[in-house]
């Protein structure tokens, strides 16, 4: 309420100086005249003004702090990789009994294209996952997940991951497999329907999880070449990766 009386207030006060300099250019020239050819000419571009400012210009400025904002977004996910990501994809790849067919489709080279990238994510859309939380390292698995809770919890109280819905997916996948792994008390006596639940639930985590990794690889390599060239060296995909520069 104090602000409307404020604005109001203020309102009333920006009214009244103007009709006080109409006022004073009356009394000082006498001609109403031209005072209604001005105002009614200022009140004309009060239009222009609003579609150059607020159509225009604001739109410009909110492209520029949505890029300003993927840039930051981009250094999470880099956090997120760099701590949980790479090796939660080396230890899905035990789950998938079919992984070996598209192996080879994510080892990325130093001279993909976004084509390149853009058809591997087609191509893995068509891929038949085969997951079997009986043949990974479910207890492994389990244990990764819960050491990471506090830094998967502390990502997901960034408001600006809202912008960003793929990503935000992939963290709430993640942390739901994490809740459902921490809430069975013994991880290798399970019920065969209760290891499909938690293979659908490794399933979903590791297809966003891919692509969100095609996406994270793609942005390295336009923006930060060195870190994409140790990214390559590190691929949890390709079985002959080595961090050292041969």
């Amino acid at each position: 309420m104090e602000k409307i009386n404020w604005k109001l207030f203020l309102g009333f006060l920006l009214l009244a100086f103007s009709a006080i300099g109409y006022t004073l250019h009356f009394l000082i020239f006498r001609d109403p005249h031209h005072i209604f050819i001005f105002l009614v000419g200022d009140i004309a571009f009060v239009f222009v003004e609003v579609l150059l400012v607020t159509l225009i210009l604001h739109q410009l400025l909110e492209m520029r702090e949505k890029r300003a904002l993927l840039y930051k977004l981009n250094m999470v996910i880099g956090a997120f990789f760099s701590e949980v990501g790479t090796r939660l994809m080396d230890r899905f790849i035990g789950f998938d009994a079919n992984f070996e067919r598209v192996r080879k489709n994510l080892i990325v080279a130093e001279d993909w294209s976004e084509k390149d990238f853009q058809r591997t994510k087609e191509s893995l859309k068509s891929y038949e996952h085969k997951i079997n939380c009986q043949q990974g390292d479910l207890a492994g698995l389990h244990k990764f997940l819960v050491e990471r809770r506090p830094f998967l919890l502390r990502l997901l109280e960034n408001p600006n991951l809202l912008e960003h819905e793929s990503f935000t997916e992939l963290l709430w996948a993640v942390f739901h497999l994490t809740e459902e792994l921490e809430s069975r008390d013994n991880l290798q006596a399970l019920p065969k329907n209760d290891h499909e639940h938690l293979s659908g639930d490794i399933d979903r985590a590791h297809v966003l999880l891919i692509s969100e990794w095609l996406d994270y690889m793609f942005h390295l390599k336009n923006k930060y070449p060195y870190l994409f060239s140790l990214a390559i060296r590190t691929n949890p995909f390709d079985p002959d990766a080595q961090p050292e520069v041969q």
